[in-house]
């Protein structure tokens, strides 16, 4: 029996340890730290630890000043120690939840978190898991992994139970660069194995966010986080495919969306793009339509709307030759600029970007590519690309004109679109981003 009750957790000075320090995990721990809470980071990379313990940060819209606050006042600290864990009040999970290269969920991080929380759990411990993923994964597969030292949670739709510690899982609601809603003012979603989990985990968040909404189970969390992205995905995909129909009819999509969006009632714009980007959108709906093939059902929807999103790098780069071919030139063999490889504006984030593929695709077919990213001075090694060699070029008028085309691919604020139309040769916008501009509207191609 778990020697803390589910209120023991609304309690300030609690122990909360966050695996994984990233874009979800560190401004969680940062958040709790605000509230009173003594937080530990938890990460395998020791370059991360090393970085929050000099209180430095990677991450763009997370200042270094913040993390040296709570790191000063004794409420945050960083560690690849995992059997610290042992010490902690709460754990929350927030490690990555991949596709694998046949676009098949990856738990590995899920997995081999869950096996080193089990080697330390301790009676009374509460964790959340906040990674998305299926419907099931908590209890099918995070729940037989923590039971294995012998303590219990028991599973239970309702009423009271005895439970050797808690067990919930309430997805992530993070949108980078968005300061709007912060994760204070975003209300928190949690799902429990039994009743105590989750108010157990109630207790805890309520501390952080302006307002938690229980569910009935940690499926029904899951699947909440799942149709949130759904939707977005089914959306962005539909208007894309408009895009397409639209510039064949020599229709302005962005001109009809933005005309449709003063109706006040039954319309919610979306926009097109060059594809999806981030860790969440090109991902869940994948995570979803895997599992529901062992229900034996198909969902048509969302892998239509996948099918859309990923082709949209392919429609792009189609765009870009047939541009060049207008000009008498062949893609292979032109000199290719693309502007931005963050997945969306204004933020230091290259998850699942579209640019990547983009790039990928203009090299296979013999361009010669260079990139500008403002966020990004130097490319890295990542999951599926090795684009390391690469460095942000020079955007001056004279190095613009060197390009047989522009590609505008992330359309930061940062950029002065006048000026790169007035020097670029030809400008491919997948964005939208020149709309605005007055001067040589003809060297500009979108698509």
């Amino acid at each position: 029996m778990s020697t803390r009750t589910p209120e023991h957790f609304a309690d300030k000075e609690l122990r909360i340890g966050i695996i994984g320090c990233g874009y979800v995990g560190l401004p969680l721990a940062l958040r709790f730290a605000e509230v009173g809470q003594r937080v530990t980071g938890f990460d395998v990379d020791p370059a991360k630890v090393e970085k929050l313990s000099a209180g430095e940060s990677y991450i763009r819209h997370i200042p270094a000043d913040e993390i040296r606050r709570w790191r000063d006042a004794g409420r945050f600290s960083a560690t690849s120690d995992f059997a610290r864990l042992a010490e902690m009040d709460a754990i929350l999970i927030c490690v990555p939840t991949p596709l694998d290269e046949r676009r098949q969920p990856d738990l590995t991080y899920v997995v081999d978190t869950a096996r080193e929380i089990a080697r330390h759990l301790q009676p009374g411990q509460l964790v959340v898991l906040e990674s998305t993923t299926y419907p099931g994964t908590t209890d099918e597969l995070v729940l037989p992994i923590l039971e294995q030292n012998g303590l219990r949670c028991p599973i239970a739709p309702s009423g009271e139970v005895s439970t050797d510690f808690y067990l919930a899982f309430s997805p992530e609601r993070e949108d980078p660069g968005n300061v709007q809603y912060s994760l204070r003012k975003i209300p928190k979603v949690v799902g429990g194995i039994n009743p105590p989990s989750v108010r157990a985990a109630a207790a805890l968040y309520g501390q952080a966010v302006a307002r938690v909404v229980p569910v009935s189970s940690t499926r029904a969390a899951e699947m909440v986080k799942l149709l949130e992205n759904i939707f977005r995905g089914v959306n962005i995909a539909m208007v894309n495919e408009l895009k397409m129909l639209a510039l064949r009819m020599n229709v302005d999509i962005w001109e009809v969306i933005e005309t449709a969006s003063t109706k006040p009632f039954g319309f919610m714009p979306f926009w097109p793009g060059p594809g999806l980007g981030g860790h969440c959108i090109p991902v869940d709906p994948f995570y979803l339509s895997w599992k529901a093939r062992e229900y034996d059902f198909a969902t048509r929807f969302i892998e239509l709307a996948g099918e859309i999103n990923t082709a949209m790098p392919y429609h792009v780069v189609e765009s870009v030759a047939e541009s060049l071919n207008e000009r008498e030139k062949s893609l292979k063999g032109s000199r290719v600029l693309v502007l931005g490889v963050a997945y969306k504006k204004d933020v230091d984030d290259l998850r699942e970007s579209p640019s990547l593929k983009i790039i990928e695709l203009l090299q296979h077919h013999g361009a010669h590519v260079d990139y500008n990213d403002p966020y990004f001075p130097r490319l890295h090694k990542m999951r599926h690309y090795d684009f390391s060699h690469m460095q942000s070029a020079d955007i001056s008028p004279k190095n613009l004109a060197t390009y047989d085309c522009v590609l505008i691919a992330t359309d930061h604020s940062a950029y002065d679109y006048q000026g790169i139309v007035d020097a670029a040769p030809l400008v491919v916008d997948t964005r939208n981003a020149t709309r605005t501009v007055t001067h040589h509207r003809e060297k500009i191609v979108r698509c």
